[in-house]
C-alpha cells in the first residue's frame, strides 16, 4: 500500500509545487518590473503589462491563423497564400462553391469571349511530359490528415518553338524563352542553400523557365538544377569584381561561358529596396564570401547606385561593354516613379540606338527581402500603373520592338499574370510565390536570419527543415499550374495563346460599378 500513499502524496504536492513556483515567478517579475525604468506600463502595472506584451508578441500569429478573414492579411491574405501553396503540393488549383473575391471592390477583370477556344485549338507544346510528384488526400479529419505522394507525368504547357519570346535577337547568343513566367531575383545569402537548390532543381524540371540569381552572385546552388539563369549584377558587383571592388570583365566572361547563363541583368532598383543593400558580417560565410569576392564575416554595404555610370548614355555604354564581351543579352531592373522617367529612358534609346535587351520592371509592391518600411510603402509606382507608362513610352519612341518587358510585383496567380501581360509585359517573374512553394509561412522574419521554415536563412540547423527532394517538386508543380492557368485564361478570352493578350482584353471596374477600358 506504500506505493498508493506515494502516488497520493505526489498528486497533492505536485500541483502545490507548481502553484508556489508560479507565485514565486510572478512575485519576482512584479518587484523587478516595479523597479525597472525602461517601460512605463510594466512599472505601473507589472502583471497586466506582462500579459499585454505577450499578446502583442503573439498578435501577428493570432491574426494570421485565428482572427483575419480569408481575404484579409498582408502582404498576402489566406486565400492568396493558399493559392500558392495548394497548386505546388497537389498540382491542382480547383476551388469549390465559388470565388471569395469581394466583387464590390474596384479592380481589373479579363474580358471573356462569347466563343472561347477549345483545348485542341491552343498554340501550346505539351509533347514532352514532366515527371513530377504530387500529394493525394486519403482522409482529412479535424485532428488527423492522411495523404500519400504519387508520381505522375504532367503536361508542361510550354510555348511552341515558333512562339518563343526571343530576348536579344541580335546578340551572338539570344535567349529563347518558352515559359511566360520565371523566378525573380533572390540571392544566395538572402535565401539559404537548400532553398536555392530546391528552386534550381524544380525550375529545371519544369523546363523552359528561368531563375534570376539576385545581386549576391552566381552560386553552385543556382546551378544545381538545369534551370536557365539570368545573372544579376548589383551595385556592389558581387561575383563580378576584383579584390579591390572594381568591375571585372574577366568574371563576366567566366559566367558567360556557362551554358546555363542565358543573360545578364543590371539591378538599378527593386520594388522594396531602391538603395544599396546591407548584409551583416555573421551571414557572410566563407562560401558566400568566395562567391561575392569579399572578406568573410565582414559586413557588406552596397552603394546606392553603380559608380560606373550616372546617366543613360553611360549606362548604355556599360551595357554594350558587357554584351560585347559576353555575347549574351543584357537587361536592367528598374522601378518607375512617373511618366517622365519612362519617356526619358525611351527617348534616349531612340536617340542613341543603344539600350537594354530587356527591362525587368518591378512594382513598388514587389520585393521579397528585407528593407526599410518607408521605402517599401511609398517609393516608386505599383506595377499596374508603371507598366502602362513604360509600354506607352517605348512605343511612342519606336523602340518597343528592341526590348522585352519582364514584369514583377505580387504576381502570384495565372489571372494576375494574364492582366499584367495584357497591360504590356512580354513575360512575368515571381519571387514570393516561389518562396512559398519551398515552404515560406510568411513569418515576416526574413531580415533576422531566423526563418522558421529554413527558407530565408543561412542557419544550418533551420535549413534542415527544408528538404530539397521534397520541395523541388512543389516548385515544378507551381510553375506547371501557373502556365496551365495562363493558357486557360487565354482560351476564355478567345485567344489561342497568352502571348496575344492585349489591353482591350481587360477592363477596370471602379467602386461604383462603372466599367472603363485600360488605356
Amino acid at each position: 500500500m506504500g506505493w498508493i500513499d506515494g502516488l497520493t502524496a505526489v498528486a497533492i504536492l505536485l500541483p502545490l509545487a507548481i502553484v508556489l513556483i508560479l507565485i514565486g515567478v510572478a512575485a519576482y517579475l512584479y518587484f523587478f518590473d516595479k523597479r525597472q525604468k525602461q517601460h512605463a506600463i510594466l512599472r505601473n502595472y507589472p502583471i497586466l503589462g506582462r500579459i499585454r506584451y505577450v499578446l502583442e508578441k503573439t498578435g501577428p500569429e493570432l491574426r494570421q491563423y485565428l482572427f483575419d478573414s480569408d481575404n484579409e492579411g498582408k502582404p498576402f491574405s489566406r486565400v492568396e497564400y493558399l493559392g500558392m501553396v495548394l497548386p505546388g503540393k497537389y498540382l491542382n488549383s480547383i476551388i469549390g462553391f465559388g470565388s471569395k473575391r469581394d466583387f464590390k471592390e474596384p479592380g481589373y477583370f479579363i474580358r471573356n469571349a462569347m466563343f472561347t477556344k477549345q483545348n485542341e485549338e491552343m498554340r501550346v507544346d505539351n509533347e514532352d511530359l514532366v515527371d513530377t510528384m504530387r500529394y493525394v488526400v486519403d482522409e482529412d479529419n479535424l485532428v488527423d490528415r492522411k495523404e500519400h505522394r504519387e508520381e505522375l507525368p504532367a503536361l508542361p504547357w510550354l510555348l511552341p518553338e515558333e512562339d518563343a519570346i526571343v530576348i536579344g535577337p541580335d546578340c551572338e547568343h539570344p535567349f529563347r524563352v518558352r515559359s511566360m513566367l520565371g523566378q525573380s531575383a533572390m540571392s544566395y545569402g538572402a535565401l539559404g542553400e537548400n532553398a536555392i537548390t530546391a528552386l534550381s532543381k524544380g525550375i529545371g524540371m519544369a523546363k523552359g523557365a528561368w531563375m534570376n540569381t539576385g545581386e549576391g552572385g552566381l552560386s553552385p546552388h543556382h546551378l544545381a538544377g538545369d534551370a536557365d539563369i539570368i545573372a544579376q549584377i548589383g551595385s556592389g558587383l558581387f561575383g563580378y569584381r576584383t579584390e579591390d571592388g572594381e568591375f571585372s570583365l574577366e568574371r563576366i566572361r567566366e559566367k558567360a561561358d556557362m551554358p546555363q547563363v542565358k543573360a545578364f541583368e543590371l539591378k538599378l532598383a527593386q520594388g522594396a529596396k531602391m538603395r544599396g543593400g546591407h548584409v551583416e558580417g555573421e551571414k557572410v560565410t566563407e562560401e558566400i564570401a568566395e562567391i561575392r569576392n569579399v572578406v568573410p564575416y565582414t559586413s557588406i554595404n552596397s552603394p546606392n547606385r553603380f559608380h560606373q555610370f550616372n546617366d543613360y548614355p553611360t549606362l548604355f555604354e556599360f551595357i554594350e561593354k558587357i554584351r560585347n564581351h559576353s555575347g549574351k543579352p543584357v537587361g536592367i531592373k528598374i522601378v518607375i516613379g512617373g511618366k517622365q522617367d519612362a519617356e526619358e529612358l525611351a527617348s534616349i534609346m531612340h536617340e542613341t540606338g543603344m539600350g537594354p535587351d530587356f527591362i525587368s520592371l518591378d512594382g513598388a509592391e514587389g520585393g521579397s527581402g528585407a528593407t526599410y518600411q518607408d521605402l517599401a510603402d511609398s517609393v516608386g509606382l505599383p506595377l499596374r500603373s508603371a507598366i502602362i507608362l513604360l509600354d506607352d513610352a517605348l512605343q511612342k519612341y519606336e523602340v518597343r520592338d528592341r526590348v522585352k518587358i519582364i514584369a514583377s510585383g505580387k504576381i502570384t496567380t495565372p489571372d494576375r499574370a494574364a492582366i499584367v501581360l495584357a497591360m504590356g509585359a512580354d513575360l512575368v517573374q515571381i519571387a514570393r510565390g516561389f518562396m512559398i512553394s519551398v515552404g515560406c509561412i510568411m513569418a515576416l522574419r526574413c531580415h533576422t536570419n531566423e526563418c522558421p521554415a529554413g527558407v530565408a536563412t543561412t542557419d544550418k540547423n533551420l535549413q534542415k527543415g527544408l528538404v530539397v527532394e521534397e520541395k523541388k517538386f512543389r516548385v515544378t508543380n507551381y510553375i506547371l499550374t501557373m502556365r496551365e492557368g495562363l493558357f486557360r485564361v487565354a482560351a476564355a478570352a478567345g485567344l489561342d495563346s497568352p502571348t496575344k493578350l492585349e489591353r482591350h482584353h481587360i477592363v477596370y471596374k471602379d467602386e461604383r460599378g462603372r466599367i472603363s477600358p485600360v488605356e
